[in-house]
């Protein structure tokens, strides 16, 4: 038998935004941000700081992300703090109402920040019970919509949630990856002096563009290194060409084995190549599928800024920044290959390496942006095996 839609609760007086599930299920709220509605996966991130920088992550691409932390908003937003120039993510779910900014940063509040990007928010749900839901039963389909006049076809957002494929078998670096080459020379932040530039390189890297967030090639740049930013359907012939004394894989969004059809041949020429090699995100995960590895789908993934990660070498344990819908399984890896870090939350791979070649990644994000800082080492190693080389 098919099992009845959940009972829908009245349309509350003042509530101009809802949240329909593909279930059926109704959540309403007060809208922010721009009019409209969007359609994608819902999550959950437990970060307490770095809004702007999660909501700016190409990697969110497809996703609805629903807030743990109730005071969103409440530093406001900036021109400096963004991950890319156009937000990926397709909208945000907060509980409690955006507050007017505090911070000497701030050039605007978050609510205009999200009308200028076209950015869709829903604030005053039970993001506890919301989370929940997400935890217990996985991330569903969903449609968040804003319209200050109140008025919904509810019966046309539900059908919207249930014609969404979902990210399984979805290739989303394609539409977050650059549309042209560019060379990379920014540098990390100082309070004293805001962003710096890398005018002595000592070390030239190809990074491959699958939804790079702005700080990792910061943090490429402050590590010594000039970078050469390709797309994600850049072949190994045209990095080759560049002469590159390492490569790197970046994040980004979807499926890992949709964009792999393109990115695994490459990467496997690379490897091949002897050049060292170092894979952050959805770049670890098209380095495993290129090793004979295999990828799935997580149930709810790992989104925060507060995750704990073993690095099996050191035994150190290092709290981590995270942003993964799918996962390696590391029963899946030939002999060749190393499994180097896990979560202490589940217990899933982060972090392989080959045993034979200057080649590993991590599941997580070293780049701190939000932080916190503990993995920045693994930059220095990428430069160690290049400066070996």
């Amino acid at each position: 038998m098919t099992a009845a839609a959940p009972t829908r609760p009245p349309q509350p007086e003042g509530a101009t935004g809802v949240l329909v599930l593909a279930d059926g299920s109704i959540h309403w709220g007060k809208g922010i941000g721009a009019a409209g509605q969007s359609v994608g996966e819902v999550c959950f991130n437990t970060s307490m700081t770095g809004y702007q920088e999660i909501l700016t992550d190409p990697s969110y691409a497809g996703q609805i992300i629903t807030f743990t932390f109730p005071h969103i908003g409440n530093v406001g937003t900036n021109d400096e703090d963004i991950e890319t120039v156009t937000p990926a993510a397709r909208g945000l779910i907060l509980r409690a109402d955006i507050t007017e900014p505090s911070n000497w940063r701030a050039t605007r509040g978050l609510d205009a920040w999200l009308k200028s990007h076209g950015l869709v928010g829903l604030g005053g749900l039970d993001t506890r019970a919301l989370t929940r839901r997400i935890r217990d039963g996985g991330a569903p389909n969903g449609v968040i919509a804003h319209a200050p006049d109140g008025k919904f076809d509810l019966d046309a957002l539900v059908a919207q949630a249930q014609a969404w494929p979902g990210l399984e078998g979805m290739d989303l670096a394609k539409d977050v990856t650059c549309g042209q080459t560019f060379t990379w020379d920014e540098s990390a932040w100082t309070i004293a002096g805001g962003y710096g530039r890398q005018t002595a390189p000592k070390h030239h890297v190809v990074a491959v563009d699958f939804g790079a967030k702005r700080n990792i090639l910061r943090c490429l740049a402050n590590a010594g290194c000039r970078v050469t930013v390709v797309p994600a359907t850049a072949t190994a012939e045209e990095i080759l060409a560049y002469k590159p004394d390492g490569v790197f894989l970046s994040n980004g969004p979807g499926d890992p084995a949709a964009t792999g059809t393109y990115a695994v041949p490459m990467i496997q020429q690379i490897v091949a190549s002897g050049l060292p090699l170092f894979g952050i995100c959805l770049g670890h995960q098209l380095l495993a599928l290129a090793l004979g590895g295999q990828t799935t789908k997580m149930d709810k993934g790992h989104r925060g800024a507060n995750h704990p990660v073993k690095d099996l070498a050191t035994g150190r344990v290092e709290i981590t920044s995270q942003n993964h819908g799918f996962v390696v399984l590391p029963e899946s890896l030939p002999d060749t290959v190393e499994v180097t870090h896990v979560s202490l939350f589940d217990g899933s791979n982060e972090g392989i390496r080959l045993k034979d070649k200057p080649v590993f990644s991590v599941q997580y994000h070293p780049e701190a942006s939000p932080g916190p800082e503990d993995s920045h080492y693994l930059f220095d190693r990428f430069i160690e095996n290049i400066a070996a080389r």
